[in-house]
């Protein structure tokens, strides 16, 4: 096999394992869309020998282009982040848009919650910031970002259409408590049984889930999501304080007191 092949197909299973290595670390506190891409990656036994012969005798060439790689990564990372984390500090309205949000109205402390409906972690993580937000109502603004990873959950992306759909009748949060606490159950079913006992016009309702606006408006967190390489479920963005996973409600005081501290 000429070299030139060996190292397209080299940078192919390179893009592999790197996708393997962040899914490892992603799913251990919460759900990712990585995991899966790991999982169905096409690669077979005589093509990898072949790379990593060509690992062998090219060293110090692989070492290199993986750090660069990485390197540009992280560093494109980190400038997205940053812009996003000042714009989240000088003008938090942007970021927040027309995303769902409870709690303080004056938006010195906001906290992001990206989520997916059908990741149990999410679910876990809902009912510890229920009781964060039962205490902190009247200093914290909780905005709720949608990022239903469709790829490993079947149902993530109707229930958010209907979670959508229930924010045009302002019961969003209403809708979304039902969402997490009875997630065994998610389908259509529960959509609309969710819907009636909330009292909604079901024919508002079915019209809204369905409609361009609320795809557009939860691609709009998925693209928001993407910039900032968000990847697993949930995650959470606290004036510029990033954590992610089942958190326990004292990690969140912790946090809380380091962002009060500097406003």
């Amino acid at each position: 096999m000429e070299i030139s092949t060996a190292w397209q197909q080299y940078r192919q299973l390179r893009l592999w394992l790197l996708t393997t290595i962040l899914a490892v670390g992603l799913t251990l506190g919460g759900c990712s869309k990585l995991g899966e891409s790991a999982k169905t990656a096409n690669v077979s036994p005589e093509f990898e020998q072949q790379v990593i012969q060509v690992i062998r005798n090219n060293p110090k060439a692989i070492l290199e282009s993986v750090q660069a790689y990485q390197q540009q990564q992280q560093e494109n990372l980190q400038s997205s982040r940053q812009s996003f984390l000042e714009q989240m500090k000088t003008n938090p309205s942007a970021i927040i848009g027309s995303s769902p949000t409870t709690g303080a109205s004056s938006q010195q402390i906001v906290l992001l919650e990206f989520s997916d409906f059908q990741c149990p972690f999410c679910a876990r993580a809902h009912q510890t910031i229920k009781q964060f937000m039962d205490k902190h109502q009247g200093q914290v603004t909780l905005v709720y970002k949608h990022l239903p990873l469709s790829q490993i959950h079947s149902e993530a992306l109707p229930a958010a259409k209907a979670s959508w759909a229930a924010q045009q009748q302002g019961k969003f949060w209403q809708y979304q408590d039902a969402l997490f606490t009875q997630q065994e159950k998610l389908g259509e079913d529960l959509y609309v049984q969710i819907a009636t006992t909330l009292n909604l016009d079901l024919e508002q309702f079915n019209r809204d889930r369905q409609s361009a606006e609320a795809q557009a408006s939860i691609q709009k967190d998925l693209e928001l999501a993407q910039t900032l390489a968000i990847s697993g479920t949930p995650f959470f963005v606290i004036n510029g304080e990033t954590f992610s996973g089942a958190v326990e409600l004292s990690e969140m005081e912790e946090v809380l007191a380091r962002v009060s501290s500097k406003n």
